[in-house]
């Protein structure tokens, strides 16, 4: 059991769809299990069986042991009310399960994160690890997608990862006259830029179709299944 630390809505008013950061602490103050990057743990209200508890990635490194965080987008079932819930408020948690993003095998590599939406939660995860050890790495690459400009998440902290050496490319579906950034899906920005497979390895997150896309685009470049990882 753990309780809602905070709880920040991240996508702008503006945009119809509300995504929040949900931070859930231990209620005595213990520290959380350890986890892979890019792990995922079932969360469901006290008392509730409808809806059922549902599966959703932590957010924050590893190395934080104080606090899950969490990117929910308000939706149909259990995300709706855990979306809404105010601090103190109870949760059910069990996990971290899942694989993860390992990438221990992988030290010296480039590593390229490419997920769209909300799936750019597990890859936080990633990429926040990564910054506690940047030099173990060679070239660190974020390919982001969303719905249109207002569904942007997180866009403060992706731009300020560039101090750490760590290139990102945000491309939205569709564009306003203000936006001059790439207008696509990820697979093409992806497609554009051309990475190397050579000694590097992709961390995938998002919807199937996107999933399946980025792979074939990533096959072209070297890269062969062994270096295209999801995190389940």
């Amino acid at each position: 059991m753990m309780r809602v630390k905070d709880s920040v809505r991240l996508s702008s008013p503006e945009c119809d769809d509300v995504v929040v950061k949900l931070d859930l602490e231990p209620w005595h103050g213990e520290s959380l299990r350890p986890f892979v990057a890019g792990q995922v743990v079932r969360l469901g209200l006290p008392g509730l069986k409808e809806p059922m508890p549902g599966y959703f990635a932590i957010a924050s490194e590893p190395g934080r042991r104080d606090c899950y965080e969490f990117v929910i987008k308000q939706r149909p079932g259990i995300a709706s009310l855990l979306a809404g819930m105010e601090p103190g408020a109870a949760v059910e948690v069990d996990g971290p399960m899942g694989k993860g993003f390992d990438l221990a095998p992988y030290r010296g590599a480039d590593v390229y994160l490419i997920g769209v939406g909300t799936g750019i939660a597990p890859l936080r995860s990633v990429w926040r690890d990564i910054l506690g050890h940047r030099q173990d790495f060679g070239r660190i690459g974020i390919y982001a997608g969303f719905l249109t400009p207002c569904h942007r998440l997180l866009t403060d902290e992706l731009e300020s990862l560039a101090e750490h050496g760590i290139t990102v490319s945000v491309s939205v579906k569709s564009g306003t006259e203000d936006w001059d950034g790439p207008i696509g899906y990820v697979q093409d920005a992806l497609r554009a830029d051309a990475p190397s497979g050579d000694n590097a390895v992709a961390c995938l997150a998002g919807m199937n179709a996107m999933v399946d896309a980025c792979r074939e685009t990533l096959h072209t470049f070297g890269f062969d299944d062994s270096r295209i990882l999801l995190n389940y």
